[in-house]
Formats: C-alpha cells, structure tokens, sequence
C-alpha cells in the first residue's frame, strides 16, 4: 500500500494534467457562452499555475491553443499578446542586469556600501538590507540573493571564529594567572602541598576552567546562529522589498503595466518608469525599514551599545572588516567595461526619470510624442542596451589570440599553412560588453511567456465578456468603504502568493480587479497598485520566492523562523501599501475620481 502511495505522490502531476480538464469540463457544456469557455481556460490555467504540474511557461501557452479552438479569439490576434511593449522593457531592463551581473559591478557596488557601514551587528544587517534592497531595484531578486547571502556568511563566520580565539585567549590568560597565584602560595607555605600536585596541573582549576569554555562556546553558537537566522532573512525579504520600487524590478510590476495598457487603452501612460517609482520608492524605503526594526526586534535585541557598536572597534569586527577588505580587493581596479557599464546604466535611468515624469513636459513628449505615445519606457531600455553589443569592453587595438594557440603550434604533424590558417581564424577583436552567448545563458525566456500568457489571459476575458460579468458579479461590493476593499483585497492576494507564483497570481487577479472597480466606480489603481505590490510579499514559506528558497538552502533556518518573522512582515508590508496608497498614491494618481479612460471599458460604470 505505502509503495503504491509513493508511486500516486511522484506521478500526481501527471493526474492532475490529465483529471483536472476533466473535472472541470461540464463548465462550458452546461453553459455554452463564451464567458463559460474562457472561465474553463482560466481555471484550468490557474490550477496548472498553482500545482506547477507543467512548466509555468508552458502553461501561458494554453491560451494559444485554447481560445482558437473555443471560438474565443482568433490565434493571430491570441499571438500578439505574446512580445508587447511590456515585454520589451522587459527584455531592455533583463539586458541591463545581465550587463551588471556579467562584470561583477553588483558585487563591487555592495561591498563598497557594507566597508562604509561597518560590522556591528545592527549596522551589519541594515548595510546588507539597503545593498540588497538596492541591487534587486535593477537586477533580479535571486541574483542578488545569491550574491549577498554568501557575503553575509563569510563576515559572521570571520566574527565567530575571531571571538572563539578571543575567549580561548583569555581564559588561557585567567589560567596562567590562578596558576601564578598558586605559586605564590606555595613558596610562602610549603607544607600546604602535600599532595606534590603540580600548581598548573590543579584538576579542579582545569575542570572549572574547561566547563567555562563549554559554556562559552555554547553561548557563542546559538548567538551566532540567530545571527545568521536573521541575516538570511534579512537578505532574502529585502530583494523581495526592493524589487517592488522600480517598475522592472519586478515581474508582477511589468503585469500591472501592460494589462493597464491593454484593458484601459488611453489611460495617458499612467503607470510609467517615473510615476512608479514616485509611488513605490517611498513605500519600499517605509517597508525596509519597518522590516529592519522586526528582524532586529526578533534576532538581536534593542541594546544600542552592543548592536550599533558605541565606542572602538574590537578585534572582531577588525577581522570581519579585513574578510570584506579581501573580497574587495579581489576585484582589483575599477575596468573600463565596468565603467561603461555604469554609465550606461545611469544614462538609462535618467533617460527614464525625465521621458514623461508628470509635473513638467519630459524629453519624449517634446521631441517625439506630440501626437502619440511613440517613444515608450520599452523603446528606451531596447535603445540603451544594444549600446552592450556596439561597445568594446577595453580600449586597445591590438587582436586577441585564443590561449590553445601556442600548444597547437607546437602540436606536431601539422603544416605550416594549415598553421597560419588555424591563427588567422582564432584571431578576435577586442570583444563588446555583452555577446548573445551571455545573453542566452542568462536570460529567463520564461518570464517572456509568462507575460504574454497573463496579456492573452486579460484579453480574452475581454472579448469573451468574462470580465464584464465578473465585474457585475461584484457589483455589491459598491456599499464597502474603499480602503476596506482594498485591505481586504491585499491580504487576500498575500495569502495566495504564498503557495502560488507571485507572476501567476497577479496574472490571475488583475483582470477581475480590473472588472471590479469599472463596475463599482473606484479608480481601478487603487485596488490594482496595492495588489499587485502585495504579491510580491511572499516572506512566509521557502518555496514562496527564489530568495527564499536560497536563503532556507543554508541550512541555518527553519520552516517555523519564516513563518514567525514572515507573518509579520506581510501584515507590515499589506498595512504599509495601504498607508501609501491613501496618502501620497491619492494625491500622485488621483484616485479619488473615476477616470474617464476607465469608463470607456465599461459603459454601465458611474463616475
């Protein structure tokens, strides 16, 4: 029986593949409209999403082959939700990361921040949380989980093993001296050792002092191991909590972008490069900061002096400094792809800031998009990054010979001609910054899919009539205080991101969120924003996020210290999007009118 349980569990997915259209099938034969059809092609995808029982993005492939087949969509018009201008900033935001990550400029960026904060545990923990929280802001979570984790432990190892070496030192010392002591004794009354132990040899002083360096040392690990339990999280949570306030630093942000733009069609480019970060940047810093003062709270305590290192430096943390000095200087100098790299990478941040940033007429709007949205975020992140593929990466003129060239010369049997001709082909230029071999190797094609499968999903609920009946469906919900809705609505999509993909879930609920504030007459952002922030605050469970799962690989947590610490985290993160969304969100989006642009997807909706 139990062998036949396990053979059930390793096979369940192919079950629910093959059972799930099954079950769900009665759908759209009891109810043959096409509101019924695209309900069975929603379902049956967020059921595959939930259980991961296929590739995620094989799953956003459904909607090719199931909305044809049902009459819904016709497969060509299906297939351009697939690589829209969402997709594209995308690609140019993924291009600029991989540019980062390939010269190590990430790394040299955080630990130029953690020499100026220091080793002190408190100031530790919060220079690794800003660092982190910053790199994810432009590069992906997990790389930067991967990156900082690795960091974080190499310094607490160096700051355990040099507080180790500080006791054994000093209670080697405090023998010496109960030893010298004892000598003293001995000179001035002879008779009194009568036994002719030897002084330094006194069992009971080697029994005390041995029971003193256990108990040392057990105190020193389980300081240390709530140490290393609170800077794992901290690292994992922040490249959670910083990927939030840009608008490609995450995937659910690039969501909320293109189903703005492909439900509300002349919606003014409301969500923007700029006008996200206005909102999120605040709420990312209030989070951080929030989750700091937990985390501080749960692993090392308020004591101000021994947290934040009032007075001079010990030897330990001399140590653990010179350990981030090493990593440092393994970098070397500062090169000229490096450099490149960075310019770029301001220039294109900059270029984002100034294309449209609200209070004043930005570049784009007074060169190229007086008569429509011609130049987009998209357009600018596709244009700076192919400046990797036309740059060198060092400044010389001379060609580069593959390091094989002199062994194959040597190798014996071959012609001097055929010689000449193996040089002439091994002969390089000086190389760009990025080659598509990088490139290739480096960028999530699935993410692309995931995109464009959430798109599709948002457009056939569209066209089939889906979302207008979801909208009517939840028209009772008119007679709730808004920021009731909204609160509720967050914990509500929390909770679901913790056992689903943050992508999957706001795939998922926007469209309907969407439906919903059309048909009650709230301004759809202020219900689609804070959600979709919400998803991304997956802090309970390891297979929640990536920077989960890698930080809960270290084999230092447990599932029950995420949760605990987690727990808290999410209502922190949900109640601080809310404060954001009613204060500087109302006033930035205005989101105490129905917009116009979200009345023309819904004739019955009042403003």
């Amino acid at each position: 029986m139990a062998s036949v349980l396990r053979w059930l569990w390793v096979n369940r997915n192919y079950f629910i593949i093959f059972i799930t259209p099954l079950l769900i099938l009665p759908l759209p034969l009891v109810f043959p409209t096409p509101e019924a059809r695209c309900g069975f092609a929603i379902i049956l995808m967020a059921l595959y999403w939930c259980t991961e029982c296929m590739p995620l993005a094989i799953t956003a492939l459904l909607p090719v082959i199931l909305f044809p087949m049902m009459g819904i969509m016709e497969s060509g018009k299906v297939c351009v939700e697939y690589l829209k201008d969402t997709n594209m900033l995308f690609i140019g935001g993924l291009l600029v990361a991989i540019a980062v990550e390939h010269w190590n400029l990430h790394k040299r960026i955080a630990l130029s921040v953690l020499l100026i904060v220091g080793v002190r545990p408190a100031l530790l923990m919060m220079g690794f949380m800003i660092v982190t929280a910053f790199l994810s802001m432009w590069i992906s979570n997990t790389s930067t989980t991967a990156m900082m984790l690795p960091i974080s432990q190499a310094v607490l190892e160096q700051l355990s093993a040099t507080e180790a070496d500080s006791d054994e030192k000093e209670l080697r010392e405090g023998q010496d001296n109960q030893a010298f002591e004892l000598i003293e004794v001995n000179i001035k009354h002879p008779l009194d050792n009568v036994t002719g132990d030897k002084p330094n040899n006194n069992p009971d002083l080697e029994a005390r002092i041995n029971a003193l360096s256990e108990r040392r040392r057990k105190e020193r690990e389980v300081k240390y191991l709530r140490l290393f339990k609170g800077m794992s999280l901290s690292v994992c949570y922040s490249a959670s909590i910083g990927g939030t306030a840009t608008l490609t630093g995450t995937t659910p942000n690039l969501i909320l972008k293109g189903q703005m733009d492909d439900i509300f069609p002349d919606n003014n480019d409301v969500i923007n490069f700029a006008s996200w970060f206005g909102f999120a940047f605040p709420n990312m810093v209030l989070m951080l900061a929030l989750s700091w003062f937990w985390l501080q709270f749960m692993y090392l305590g308020f004591n101000l002096k021994n947290s934040f290192g009032c007075g001079l430096k010990n030897e330990g943390d001399k140590e653990a400094y010179r350990v981030m000095k090493n990593e440092y200087k393994k970098l070397g100098p500062i090169s000229f792809a490096e450099g490149a790299v960075l310019v770029i990478f301001v220039i294109l941040v900059i270029l984002w800031f100034t294309r449209e940033p609200g209070f004043m007429p930005g570049w784009a709007t007074e060169l190229f998009n007086k008569n429509g949205q011609y130049v987009t975020d998209g357009t600018v992140a596709i244009f700076m990054s192919t400046l990797f593929f036309v740059i060198p990466s060092r400044l010389d003129c001379s060609c580069s010979v593959s390091a094989n060239d002199e062994h194959d010369e040597e190798a014996e049997g071959v012609g001097e001609e055929k010689q000449k001709k193996d040089k002439k082909n091994k002969l390089r230029g000086t190389p760009t910054l990025l080659n598509w071999k990088v490139v290739q190797e480096h960028m999530p094609w699935n993410i692309v899919l995931l995109l464009g499968g959430g798109f599709a999903l948002a457009r056939g609920s569209e066209v089939s009539g889906l979302s207008k009946w979801l909208g009517e469906s939840l028209a009772p919900l008119q007679s709730i205080p808004p920021f009731a809705i909204s609160l509720i609505l967050c914990f509500l999509v929390g909770t679901f991101t913790e056992c689903s993909s943050n992508t999957a879930t706001t795939t998922l609920f926007l469209p309907i969120l969407a439906s919903m504030a059309t048909t009650i007459g709230l301004h759809p952002l202020y219900v689609m924003l804070p959600c979709t922030i919400s998803a991304s605050l997956a802090f309970m469970l390891p297979v929640a996020t990536p920077p989960n799962a890698i930080a809960f690989s270290y084999g230092n947590l447990k599932v029950l210290d995420m949760a605990k610490a987690g727990f808290i985290l999410n209502i922190i993160g949900i109640l601080s999007i809310n404060l954001g969304i009613n204060t500087w969100g109302m006033a930035m989006f205005n989101l105490g009118t129905f917009p116009a642009w979200a009345n023309t997807t819904n004739a019955t909706s009042t403003p």
